[in-house]
């Protein structure tokens, strides 16, 4: 069974941009849509069973029309190639208003095939073409879904966080009762994990962050733990696979060095529990982020000359650059 297992895709995010002559779209926007294209060109090139997407479709909660049919568009490829999509909430999906529509629930009520979403923390079992897939699926958590005023009166706000972990631990535990043996199973998750490095998200925060412990997530009854929220591609453990894709673009130069990509998961359901999936790392053609550093000295006559022979070092084409 192969999975493709990506996240914070971020269509949205707009800046050192410039409107692209031909769709009159923003290049960065483009930048973020071909990103998109290229895993999903992957998936249907290389038959992959199921798409598990770990959230942040957008950068605003109330994304655009051009940006949700943008989004829609790519989905829509997928599932025609019978590929089911696994679609999780992540903060930026979710309105400002508990009330209000989330910017994945068109699908649903379209009820559209073969794309799920999840919202709340449950238990989906999906039918891929190489067998069933149990997916455990734990969304960003509104603190008033876990925590009511009795429950946080005369507590401070680390407190608040802290009893909202240990009742998301329990929740999660309480999921794996339903889980059968014999069938693969994965978590998808978009939550911060205790032990991850972080990089530009923390400027894009909506609301706090709570942090899971490892020990909560790296559950023996998991084949693969899917991970979303965090910009940064990396690996938190291996037994079973705790990972983290990265977002598929570069959001801003604090994710200048980083790798930009998708992971490449798969699952022997012939071997034990835990023990079943191996993954890759794929990398996508993420537009290039460039800093040139140039100290200019005070006894320096030709400064212009100077600046210009750092530049003259770098490969620069599509590259952002900041001097």
């Amino acid at each position: 069974m192969k999975l493709l297992h990506f996240s914070d895709l971020h269509i949205g995010v707009e800046n050192y941009g410039r409107p692209d002559a031909e769709t009159g779209m923003s290049t960065r926007l483009v930048d973020f849509l071909t990103s998109y294209d290229e895993l999903v060109d992957y998936a249907i090139s290389n038959e992959i069973d199921a798409v598990l997407f770990a959230g942040d479709a957008y950068k605003s909660r109330d994304p655009s029309q051009t940006h949700q049919r943008e989004f829609a568009k790519r989905v829509a490829r997928l599932v025609s190639e019978n590929i089911p999509v696994y679609l999780l909430t992540g903060n930026h999906d979710l309105p400002a208003v508990a009330e209000r529509a989330s910017a994945l629930e068109i699908f649903p009520t379209l009820n559209v095939e073969q794309v799920f979403v999840c919202d709340s923390l449950n238990t989906q079992t999906i039918l891929t073409r190489s067998g069933p897939l149990q997916i455990v699926g734990l969304p960003w958590i509104r603190r008033s879904q876990y925590l009511t005023r009795e429950d946080t009166n005369n507590l401070t706000l680390d407190q608040i966080t802290s009893r909202l972990q240990e009742r998301l631990t329990n929740a999660l535990n309480w999921q794996l009762e339903s889980l059968d043996p014999n069938v693969p199973a994965v978590l998808v998750a978009h939550v911060t994990a205790s032990g991850s490095v972080v990089g530009s998200e923390r400027s894009m925060m909506l609301g706090r962050d709570y942090v899971l412990q490892r020990s909560s997530i790296a559950l023996p009854e998991f084949d693969y733990v899917a991970l979303g929220h965090i910009h940064k591609h990396q690996s938190l453990g291996e037994s079973p696979p705790i990972i983290y894709p990265g977002s598929p673009q570069r959001v801003d130069f604090s994710e200048e060095k980083d790798n930009k990509g998708f992971c490449l998961v798969t699952i022997d359901p012939q071997k034990a529990p835990g023990q079943r999936a191996t993954w890759t790392f794929c990398p996508v053609l993420a537009r290039p982020f460039v800093t040139i550093n140039c100290e200019i000295s005070k006894t320096e006559v030709n400064p212009t000359k100077a600046v210009l022979q750092e530049i003259g070092k770098k490969e620069l084409e599509d590259a952002v650059v900041r001097l």
